[in-house]
């Protein structure tokens, strides 16, 4: 047995892993995201093909971009490249001609195939027929279209009840095929209707749609060259949104500060060279955050909660900080709101950040001295057990300033899927509204 004494080193996490640490980079997009896209595309399909669908890609009359719902803009579009790295990725495996046969899994076994990544299967290319694999059996083998329908059939109508299924999609549906999807699933007699949503953003469609009536963002492309601070919240564009980086760009040149919050070092955040900017290309790129807040995982409503103390104090001792009319005339419990925030003392709030107060109060200022705010988060918010109330309080900040309703301020809950919205519309969605049904 070993004493104290004698235990052993600890190993470093690399040699337990085998994952390096390397230092992050500091610049997003350039020229290594156009070749990492070129590789992509015509990697999956001939250079004709590839061309002919990137040209059309984001374009009026085109075809959306499955990889993210950042919106296309309403007026001219770029006829080079309306899309980015990320993009050109999703459009290269979903248009790829390269195919996944019978012989693919003869010659693997599930076994072999379960110890492969995502990545590496997506880039085998498509199914060519309907896969099964029976009792026993440790590959998968095809069967005809007929045969599959049936096999589906026959389990659905043995199930107790439809309850039973499950039926579940993503924002990469189509409207069509969400339509019918969901019609089928009633039809059946369930609704069993979840979607990516219910992972990624539900947390957002239930804060905001109690608190503001709109289960979704009040912001449009548009308002993000006329803000005055965007604040960047538990979200990485340069990372799933890179098409973001443009409108963060424009929103710079225009005079916006950007204030990010993420526990880690996002290089998308920090600067971004556009692809088709020849200066930015050569250059080091346009510098994006104006304040980088690396606070302690899900430590955002502590930081959230002390930038309202610091707001609550400037507003005692200047004045002219909050919006007296739009609070007056547009919300309800303003001083049930500060009468529990005052419960909260600014050095617990501080410490749980995890950063310092001067940056704290840094960022209070700008906010003191700005009307035109925009709120930004993606799933570094809406993924934690407190995620309703981290978001509302996010929205009391805005609702301080009047801050939500004009031009250049609101919310913007950044989706991961492209067609989520559509999806509900369409009725994805378990808890269906009696209008709805009665259609």
């Amino acid at each position: 047995m070993n004493t104290i004494d004698q235990q052993p080193s600890a190993q470093p996490p690399q040699d337990l892993t085998g994952l390096q640490q390397t230092e992050p980079a500091h610049v997003a997009a350039g020229f290594k995201a156009v070749s990492n896209a070129i590789k992509h595309v015509f990697g999956a399909m001939n250079v004709a093909r590839g061309t002919k669908i990137l040209l059309t890609l984001n374009q009026k009359g085109g075809v959306d971009c499955p990889s993210c719902a950042w919106p296309d803009p309403d007026g001219e579009r770029s006829s080079v490249a309306e899309y980015c790295e990320n993009g050109a990725k999703a459009i290269a495996e979903e248009a790829t001609t390269l195919k996944t046969g019978p012989v693919f899994f003869q010659r693997y076994s599930i076994q072999e195939l379960s110890e492969k990544s995502d990545y590496w299967l997506g880039q085998q290319g498509r199914l060519t027929h309907p896969m099964i694999v029976r009792e026993g059996e440790t590959h998968y083998h095809k069967i005809e279209w007929d045969e599959a329908l049936d096999l589906i059939a026959e389990h659905l109508n043995a199930l107790p009840t439809p309850d039973d299924a499950i039926f579940y999609t993503s924002g990469r549906t189509s409207n069509e095929a969400a339509f019918l999807y969901q019609l089928f699933a009633r039809q059946l007699g369930t609704n069993n209707l979840p979607d990516c949503s219910n992972m990624c953003h539900e947390s957002s469609g239930s804060a905001l749609g109690e608190q503001l009536g709109l289960g979704k963002g009040s912001v449009t492309l548009e308002d993000f060259n006329h803000a005055q601070v965007i604040m960047i919240l538990g979200q990485n564009p340069g990372t799933n949104h890179p098409r973001m980086l443009t409108a963060l760009e424009e929103a710079k040149k225009n005079g916006a500060k950007i204030v990010s919050v993420n526990p880690l070092i996002e290089a998308g955040l920090l600067a971004f060279k556009h692809p088709q900017h020849l200066s930015d290309m050569l250059g080091s790129g346009t510098k994006l955050s104006d304040h980088y807040l690396q606070i302690k995982i899900n430590s955002d409503i502590a930081l959230i909660k002390a930038l309202l103390l610091l707001l609550v104090k400037k507003e005692a001792t200047i004045g002219n900080v909050f919006d007296h009319d739009f609070i007056k005339n547009n919300t309800l419990g303003f001083e049930e709101f500060l009468a529990d925030l005052s419960q909260y003392k600014l050095e617990d709030l501080v410490k749980e950040c995890g950063i310092s107060l001067e940056q704290i109060e840094e960022v209070a200022d700008l906010l003191a001295n700005s009307q035109r705010i925009i709120a930004c988060w993606a799933m570094g918010l809406t993924q934690h057990k407190n995620s309703v109330v981290t978001i509302q309080e996010l929205v009391n900040l805005l609702l301080l300033k009047g801050s939500i309703g004009k031009q250049g301020a609101g919310t913007c809950p950044v989706r991961g899927h492209s067609n989520v919205q559509g999806d509900r519309t369409m009725g994805i969605f378990e808890r269906p509204s009696k209008a709805f049904l009665q259609k």
